[in-house]
C-alpha cells in the first residue's frame, strides 16, 4: 500500500483570529438592538407617557377590551363608567389605549 505523505510544513491549519470569531457575535447583538430591544422600549416608554398624560373624561380601552370613560382617577386606580352606567376600578396598567374623539 502507498500511503500519500504530506509534508508538516504543507499543513496550514486555518487560524482564526479572536476578533474574527467574536465579530459575528457582536454583529448579531447590534441587529437584536435595533431591531428589537429599542423599538420595544420606544413603544413602553409611549405607553408609559399615554397613561401618565390620562384625565378624567377620557375616552379609553381596557387590556380586556371594554371601552368606557374615566370617571375619577386616585394616584394608580382609574374608574370607569361603562355605557350602561357601571363604574368598575382599574389598574391604570390595565389600559390598552386613549381613543381620540373623531374631529
Amino acid at each position: 500500500m502507498i500511503f500519500a505523505q504530506i509534508a508538516p510544513e504543507q499543513v496550514n491549519p486555518a487560524q482564526i483570529s479572536p476578533i474574527g470569531a467574536v465579530l459575528p457575535l457582536i454583529l448579531i447583538l447590534f441587529v437584536f438592538y435595533f431591531l428589537l430591544i429599542m423599538p420595544q422600549q420606544k413603544k413602553q416608554k409611549a405607553h408609559k407617557k399615554t397613561l401618565d398624560e390620562l384625565k378624567e373624561g377620557d375616552r379609553i380601552i381596557t387590556i380586556g377590551g371594554a371601552t368606557g370613560v374615566i370617571s375619577k382617577i386616585k394616584d394608580n386606580i382609574v374608574t370607569i363608567e361603562f355605557k350602561d352606567g357601571a363604574k368598575i376600578e382599574f389598574i391604570k396598567n390595565a389600559i390598552s389605549q386613549v381613543i381620540k374623539p373623531q374631529t
